[in-house]
């Protein structure tokens, strides 16, 4: 997953980019609205209103026109007028300065949730492939060196999150949130078993690594888009 901060305060934004990176995320940072417009598309955008060239509002109603990415107004800005006017801009969701970690992630998996189906109509056809694995979201196929290998809804949805993730580290938090929708402890017992699944039924082609105390990574090649067929 991309995130990209726009933020012109270099202190701030260095803060936001070590966080976002431990969490798994693919984070570049831009300073001013300009870059913002030209940079490269992300699945999250991290605004701050207060930018120097520009208005932070504007820059959100320019941004609305990718409906796969989610914006968050992230400002020290914390008026109730001020909200209102982030989220009629086109804001997916509102952050005041100053924030804990866990309430940004919290924030950023929700914004993620109302734009999945968004983000899986760019190129829903497209194969993922990150070395030997070859995942067909669209025909929920999956093969490793050519072998067909046969999953679960579970065990598929687990895998696909992993691999769009991959090299990068998905919390176990987040993995319970979006394939069981909940956080307590019997779904962190199957979490586990489906790894375990998974692990054997991939085979030693394909490692599933347990980052202690944080979640799991897909050790292979960075994962590549290629055509149909």
């Amino acid at each position: 997953m991309r995130v990209t901060v726009i933020e012109d305060d270099d202190r701030v934004a260095r803060g936001l980019v070590t966080v976002l990176a431990q969490a798994g995320f693919e984070v570049h940072r831009v300073a001013t609205a300009a870059e913002a417009v030209r940079a490269d598309p992300s699945d999250v955008v991290l605004v701050d209103l207060g930018l120097p060239d520009g208005d932070g509002l504007e820059l959100i109603r320019r941004l609305r026109d990718r409906p796969e990415t989610a914006v968050i107004a992230v400002t020290a800005r914390s008026e109730e007028d001020d909200r209102v006017r982030g989220l009629r801009a086109g804001a997916d969701d509102y952050i005041v300065k100053p924030f804990g970690v866990p309430e940004l992630l919290a924030r950023i998996e929700a914004v993620l949730r109302r734009t999945r189906a968004a983000r899986a109509q760019r190129n829903p056809d497209a194969p993922l492939v990150i070395g030997p694995l070859r995942i067909a979201a669209g025909t929920r196929e999956v093969t490793v060196g050519g072998t067909s290998v046969t999953l679960t809804r579970k065990e598929f949805e687990l895998l696909l999150l992993l691999a769009r993730r991959a090299p990068n580290v998905v919390s176990r938090d987040a993995i319970l949130d979006q394939i069981w929708g909940a956080t307590w402890e019997s779904s962190s017992r199957t979490l586990d078993t489906h790894i375990a699944a998974l692990r054997h039924k991939l085979g030693a082609e394909v490692a599933i690594r347990t980052i202690h105390g944080v979640g799991y990574r897909l050790l292979a090649d960075q994962p590549e888009l290629i055509g149909p067929g």
